[in-house]
């Protein structure tokens, strides 16, 4: 493509009917478009980012707060500057110059070819440099071990599998200068025994004798801030689902709460005392003249 600019080899095209007015971002900004799609990227390349996973309490969920988390990264070396080189200053290699590429050229003078082979550089592998006197402390390789405790700001009602961003606390830059990359942290909520989370709602079973199902009775329940005095209403049913209005976990960004849903499952006794059963019979004796089922 010697001797022709981008506007001879790409004139006349519509991109707009390539890709059907798709909204791509080729970085279109001002400018020739065919800027977008020469572009090089300016300064050393970014660190990767890292995912860590985070179990909060539903008490946390509920109130927000604070949370610690532990964190094992690769950071860049501070004695020499993430170079590898002892002093921070690695010999530019001899055979490269320092592009970490060999280029080989040869030429077909009858076709007026010219015919270039580009391949990594055996002597430094690519990197540009050679290092003759590795860093005593991370033994050239550029970065250590690193632990670090982080506090992250748990929001009110943060949703389940929600990804917090904490800028820079990534990994360290492949190259010299660049910049380290974001960590995110995943939200899971802890497993608790009381309740069993969906979405702002909770839900909790809860198991009452066949004689309070029969003649109702009066609970008290856990919630997120205290116990409940709930009322089972005579002639409950297994598997009733009883409602506590904004008992549940506040919802994310509007601060209203969900609902506490209360199952009730009812307990059929396995074995009976001698009056137990004396009793049943009697009341089972009652329901047979009354044309009842018991």
């Amino acid at each position: 493509m010697e001797g022709f600019s981008q506007e001879d080899l790409f004139s006349g095209i519509n991109f707009e009917d390539i890709f059907g007015g798709l909204n791509f971002d080729f970085g279109f900004s001002g400018g020739s478009p065919f800027e977008g799609f020469f572009h090089r990227r300016r300064g050393p390349a970014r660190g990767s980012n890292i995912e860590v996973e985070l179990a909060v309490p539903l008490e946390r969920v509920s109130s927000g707060g604070e949370e610690k988390v532990h964190l094992n990264r690769p950071a860049k070396c501070s004695s020499c500057r993430g170079t590898g080189a002892e002093g921070g200053a690695p010999k530019t290699c001899d055979a490269c110059k320092g592009t970490g590429r060999i280029t080989r050229s040869s030429r077909k003078e009858k076709e007026h070819i010219l015919i270039q082979q580009i391949s990594i550089c055996p002597a430094c592998h690519g990197r540009g440099n050679i290092i003759e006197h590795p860093c005593k402390t991370c033994h050239g390789r550029g970065e250590i071990e690193q632990q670090e405790d982080l506090t992250v700001k748990i929001p009110q009602g943060v949703e389940e599998g929600m990804a917090l961003r904490i800028p820079g606390k990534g990994m360290p830059s492949p190259e010299a200068g660049g910049t380290n990359g974001d960590l995110f942290v995943v939200i899971h909520t802890r497993r608790d025994p009381r309740f069993e989370r969906s979405g702002a709602n909770l839900l909790r079973q809860e198991a009452i004798p066949l004689t309070d199902a029969v003649l109702g009775t009066t609970l008290q329940i856990p919630t997120l801030d205290g116990s409940a005095s709930v009322t089972i209403p005579p002639g409950t049913q297994p598997g009733a689902v009883l409602r506590l209005k904004g008992k549940g976990l506040p919802e994310f960004g509007n601060g209203r709460h969900g609902e506490l849903y209360l199952r009730i499952d009812v307990r059929v006794p396995e074995k009976l005392s001698r009056e137990e059963r004396e009793h049943y019979e009697q009341l089972r004796a009652i329901e047979g003249k009354q044309g009842g089922v018991f």
